[in-house]
């Protein structure tokens, strides 16, 4: 941006060649203004493209994309297990034959607070219809976890993933820093939904109906 209106900066800084593409000469505070605009867009940049280390730097949420996969085109059944917070054994293929609703998420990531209420009640309103839920944590030990559970009144069970073993059985479908990320699993253990990010209550409502019907 050339300033013509200032004679104290024409008086105290000599004009420098104009840029290309511009008749305007450029003053040294235009210069430095854009020196400055330059450095702070290849620094967003930079930050931009640097997705290492991620889940130590702090939250990073999914692109709030919402996916539906018609039964034709899904793709193998996901096969995972562990233990979950509570000392119990969960396999996902225990749960082949019903829906199964699968959230990744920690304690610390702001979205899944603001989310965790509507899962909860979600996950009580279709119990009866055999729908499950299970949460993958990506960060938390038990303590942080059970507190986050507790606060918020989550009575589905939880697979701690601190080695990244679940996530690995997740991968194509889960983006390792989108968290968090909620999947609906078919009778037949596949993919028919995911929401990357927060999830819409309305939204994932309609993608477990729509599972149920076929």
């Amino acid at each position: 941006m050339t300033r013509t209106h200032s004679g104290r900066s024409r008086a105290l800084s000599p004009h420098l060649p104009a840029l290309p593409g511009t008749s305007a000469p450029l003053t040294r505070r235009g210069l430095l203004g854009a020196a400055g605009t330059a450095s702070v867009t290849l620094l967003l940049a930079a930050c931009g493209s640097d997705t290492s280390d991620r889940y130590e730097s702090g939250y990073v949420s999914g692109d709030g994309v919402a996916t539906e996969i018609e039964a034709a085109d899904r793709g193998e059944p996901l096969d995972f297990s562990g233990t979950t917070f509570e000392d119990e054994e969960f396999s996902s293929s225990d749960a082949r034959g019903e829906v199964l609703v699968v959230n990744v998420w920690y304690a610390s990531c702001p979205p899944c607070r603001k989310e965790a209420p509507d899962l909860q009640a979600i996950h009580e309103e279709y119990a009866e219809q055999g729908v499950g839920f299970v949460g993958v944590n990506v960060r938390d030990t038990a303590g942080p976890a059970k507190a986050f559970e507790e606060r918020y009144g989550i009575t589905y069970p939880s697979l701690p993933d601190p080695d990244a073993q679940i996530m690995y059985a997740l991968r194509g479908q889960v983006s390792p820093n989108a968290v968090p990320s909620t999947l609906v699993l078919d009778g037949e253990g596949r993919v028919a939904a995911r929401i990357s990010g927060g999830i819409d209550p309305s939204t994932l409502r309609a993608m477990i109906d729509k599972v149920l019907g076929e």
